[in-house]
């Protein structure tokens, strides 16, 4: 029933655990500082396919030493104009016309033939900004092409035990303390990641890097979430992933400028060095303080900041910091996250948006991938493919908050969700019918695809951090961070098995996606409201109508028909009130179901108001001031 909630830990604390900073100017300088480390988070994730990206080969036989890769031309040569070295009779190397013209090229990416495989030395020429990445630095073609799916692999496998290690220790342990960790991780692994010398330590080193890149992105998303005001969270979130996509526009750019993977890894890991400070001038979170009953904590945290930036606390603060006195010393009230399972609404709402993030950015990938296959056209170059996705993603972000205002963060994902099902629908009905046009609508609907889906998965990640309750935000936040992470790990899987059954992969989420149709409607709205603080809080989470009425009450009968039963018509009927009920008991006089408009006998009177007191002028019965009494007072 409604009124069950879920079992939680009593507490003494009495006072609201939603306190102001001490001043506003004092959250507006936090929240800037939680959402530039975005900057260096979008950068970190636009490079992640540039030090892996796939580039152009020649064989070259029968060379000594592999050629210098900033000797490529910047173009392929023209196929007639291909030459091959080959050995002449007395031993010595001759360059002779190459009759095979592009044949002899033995592809425009890494995933070669076992024919091809005979070379020796190879000419690879990238065409993303750098000369050099992990696949030239250590040749990993033909047989050693499978490395590099799983160094992507291994990135996003990092990135899923990041948030779900991280988001249970930043509600055990505080968001503060993860954050200043999860930096100098960052700065650790990331240098030593620049220092690689084989491809194993690559890729071992890359796991701890994108574990490390999801504490910090995680706690500062909480971060973000608890700080802002209700009115607010939306907007500072998406304020927060236009710096990041800022950054991922702004990746190739810096690419071409640094030439070599190894010096723009550098470039993007030493910013953090920045966040050092962070221990010092970012301090805990005041909600999670107050919603483990940390009172004293949180007393002490509110004294210490004001103190450094010599601030007087405000009257409201200083009543507050007065009843946090009076609070005795309690034990810290922490929640872990297998207390999800005792719950009884909240954990089918996180499954919900578990499902939702899994679905949007599962089939992200099939649309990046349906839009890759176009071989010819403008998207057939990197920096058109790479800035079209770029360019979309902050498209949709901009129709999603025009949205959000209008329709409520519900309302939109559901759009956005019908969206994405039409457009994989359709792509995978009518393009496989279809013989002319077959391209345009392919990448029509790819657009349209990646449109939406980028907005089903971000936004189910948003609704999750404010449906999730303050003691387990991080740790619910968690589980849909890293099931979006799983749907991103289906791309470099398909990869490694060289695209087979990349149609039925398709159609899986496609399917997914269709589901996630009805269990939205299952959701609440989150928007216009308090963060929940508690188990019992989210527990109790009503759920609104999707499309309410602009009318609270809307009658069932017409107005004529509301007038004969309520005993407004004109011409009443008479009934005799001689007779008893059907009890065998008369009604009382001032009863709920007294008789109304009843012809007496003995007066001629008929009751004139039904909804209101009922008496009248000549009436000397003393119970005519009834609710609903008799005309005359008697029967």
């Amino acid at each position: 029933m409604r009124g069950e909630r879920a079992e939680g830990p009593p507490g003494p604390v009495s006072v609201s655990p939603r306190c102001p900073w001490p001043a506003a100017a004092s959250r507006r300088r936090l929240l800037l500082l939680a959402c530039l480390p975005a900057l260096l988070l979008g950068l970190e994730t636009g490079s992640a396919p540039l030090l892996t990206a796939e580039p152009r080969m020649q064989c070259v036989n029968g060379s000594r030493e592999p050629p210098d890769p900033r000797r490529l031309p910047t173009a392929l040569p023209d196929p007639r104009r291909l030459t091959t070295a080959l050995p002449d009779s007395r031993g010595l190397t001759t360059t002779r016309p190459d009759p095979r013209g592009l044949t002899h090229l033995a592809t425009t990416t890494t995933n070669s033939s076992s024919n091809d495989c005979q070379c020796k030395s190879w000419l690879f020429h990238l065409h993303n900004g750098l000369v050099r990445n992990i696949v030239t630095q250590w040749s990993l073609v033909c047989n050693s092409s499978w490395k590099v799916h799983i160094a992507k692999f291994s990135l996003l496998v990092g990135l899923i035990f990041g948030y779900l290690v991280c988001g249970c220790l930043a509600d055990w342990v505080g968001r503060q303390l993860v954050l200043v960790v999860t930096v100098l991780f960052v700065l650790v692994f990331g240098l030593t990641l620049a220092l690689s010398v084989n491809v194993t330590m690559f890729i071992t080193l890359r796991f701890f890097e994108g574990f490390s890149l999801a504490g910090v992105f995680l706690t500062l998303y909480v971060a973000r979430i608890e700080i802002a005001q209700s009115n607010q969270r939306f907007m500072i979130t998406m304020a927060a992933s236009f710096i990041a996509m800022g950054g991922q526009l702004l990746t190739p750019g810096l690419a071409a400028l640094c030439r070599n993977w190894q010096v723009l890894q550098t470039v993007i890991i030493c910013p953090f060095i920045f966040m050092i400070p962070y221990w010092c001038i970012f301090p805990e979170s005041l909600s999670w303080l107050l919603a483990t009953q940390q009172s004293h904590a949180a007393k002490d945290l509110l004294l210490d900041y004001a103190r450094k930036h010599q601030q007087e606390p405000e009257e409201d603060v200083k009543e507050f910091l007065s009843e946090l006195e009076k609070e005795p010393p309690v034990k810290a009230q922490k929640v872990f996250i297998l207390k999800l399972l005792s719950t009884r609404i909240l954990w089918k709402h996180i499954l919900v948006l578990c499902v939702t993030s899994l679905a949007g950015f599962g089939v992200h990938n099939c649309f990046v991938k349906s839009m890759m296959d176009q071989e010819e056209g403008t998207l057939a170059n990197f920096y058109a493919h790479y800035y079209t996705i770029e360019v979309v993603g902050i498209l949709s972000c901009v129709v999603m908050c025009f949205l959000v205002s209008l329709m409520g963060r519900r309302g939109t994902l559901l759009v956005f969700t019908i969206v994405t099902a039409l457009a994989s629908l359709l792509q995978l009905g009518l393009i496989s019918n279809l013989t002319t046009l077959k391209e345009p609508f392919s990448i029509a609907f790819s657009l349209v695809g990646l449109f939406s889906s980028h907005s089903m998965g971000n936004l189910s990640i948003f609704i999750c951090a404010e449906l999730t309750p303050t003691v387990m935000r991080a740790g619910g936040l968690g589980l849909v961070l890293a099931s979006a992470g799983f749907g991103q790990l289906t791309a470099p899987i398909m990869e490694l098995h060289n695209q087979k059954g990349y149609f039925l992969h398709h159609v899986v989420f496609a399917c997914c996606t269709v589901i996630c149709i009805i269990c939205i409607l299952l959701l609440p709205e989150s928007g216009g409201r308090e963060l929940p603080v508690t188990l019992q809080d989210a527990d109790v989470h009503p759920r609104r109508p999707l499309l309410p009425s602009r009318r609270s009450a809307r009658s069932l009968l017409s107005h004529t028909e509301l007038k004969s039963y309520s005993g407004l018509a004109s011409h009443p009927p008479h009934r005799d009130t001689s007779s008893p009920t059907a009890n065998g008991r008369s009604p009382p006089a001032n009863g709920p179901s007294a008789n109304v408009n009843v012809h007496s006998p003995t007066a001629n009177v008929t009751s004139a108001n039904v909804n209101g007191p009922s008496s009248n002028a000549n009436d000397p019965s003393p119970n005519a001031n009834g609710p609903s009494a008799n005309a005359n007072g008697h029967t």
